[in-house]
């Protein structure tokens, strides 16, 4: 196989991380661009050393940023933007400029790039909100129902991409991703399964809201594998397509990911409520994936839950000091 030349947009952060890392060892080319607004930079620092591995810092919102880039690069992967619905709604304006008028703007550009054999756009299973039938399983042609702003600017960037379908050159691939776990050099404990470890290991009160409501989960090791299979891949084979990435036997409520903390720690000081303002509750098909891309996932909960534990317990974690808060791993 060429050796193939990424451009990783928003690749300092805690999937792009962790997909630098696998792409790196798989022997390929990375140019990250990033904008670094969790003043991450200790999180790449590990990366630097590495011949295939180029940083620059820009933004998506200003052409400047990536313009010479875009000419030497075979796949750009978008991972960039403001991340969950508490940062969103904080930051509405922000998010609008990135999320939306920024990521189409870039997204032009990459079309008229005559270079690049595909796009991958990271979008989210947050996407199908809300499912009040518990037979319901959705699959990626479902409705989509976002409840939050982020996930209601994923379907529009989404729809933005598809929009395309008649370009000859123009390549985009959608990963609807499920809720992310696991261990990475830019580490995030806002979510779910990394919040629970680190609370439960630190004997914090959890506050556990509508703990029988279900989301699909999948390690970020994972999601760089998956990655990867899209690279290099045939593009005819995932162009204009949309997959729900993650695995069916992953989708858990709440109360099963407790369940599951128990079996390795000490469990108390969890107080359960009802009637959380994030309303998602979905189960999430992923036998397109599997079938088209033979992708399968390799790690479980137990094992996030088991690394996160180690990490804690050595003390890998330092927290940088920037406006809106960012874990990494010293001395990795």
């Amino acid at each position: 196989m060429k050796l193939k030349h990424i451009l990783l947009v928003g690749g300092a952060g805690y999937i792009g991380t962790s997909v630098t890392e696998h792409l790196l060892s798989k022997g390929l080319k990375i140019t990250c661009l990033d904008s670094l607004l969790y003043a991450q930079k200790n999180s790449i620092k590990k990366f630097k050393s590495n011949k295939n591995y180029n940083f620059f810092l820009g933004d998506i919102r200003e052409k400047k940023s990536y313009k010479n880039i875009l000419k030497n690069v075979d796949v750009v992967i978008i991972l960039a933007g403001l991340v969950g619905d508490p940062i969103t709604k904080k930051y509405r304006q922000l998010s609008n400029s990135i999320n939306l008028s920024g990521m189409k703007k870039f997204i032009l550009a990459c079309k008229k790039t005559k270079k690049l054999d595909r796009l991958i756009f990271i979008s989210t299973c947050s996407n199908y909100g809300l499912s009040r039938k518990k037979n319901i399983i959705f699959k990626e042609n479902s409705p989509l129902k976002p409840l939050s702003i982020y996930a209601k600017q994923k379907v529009e960037i989404e729809k933005f991409l598809l929009s395309f379908r008649k370009s000859e050159n123009f390549k985009p691939c959608i990963l609807r991703f499920a809720t992310a776990f696991g261990l990475s050099p830019r580490m995030r404990f806002d979510l779910t399964v990394n919040h629970f470890t680190k609370s439960i290991f630190e004997n914090k009160e959890l506050e556990i809201y509508d703990a029988e409501t279900w989301r699909p989960y999948c390690h970020v090791k994972d999601f760089a594998r998956l990655i990867y299979i899209a690279i290099t891949c045939k593009s005819k084979k995932i162009a204009f397509q949309v997959f729900n990435a993650g695995s069916s036997k992953n989708n858990f409520r709440k109360i099963d990911i407790i369940n599951k903390i128990k079996k390795i720690l000490f469990v108390r000081n969890i107080v359960f409520k009802k009637n959380d303002i994030d309303q998602r509750n979905y189960k999430v098909n992923f036998e397109k994936v599997k079938k088209v891309l033979k992708f399968k996932t390799k790690f479980s909960l137990e094992y996030g839950i088991k690394e996160i534990q180690r990490a804690i317990k050595k003390k890998k974690f330092k927290i940088s000091k920037s406006q809106l808060g960012n874990y990494y791993i010293q001395n990795n």
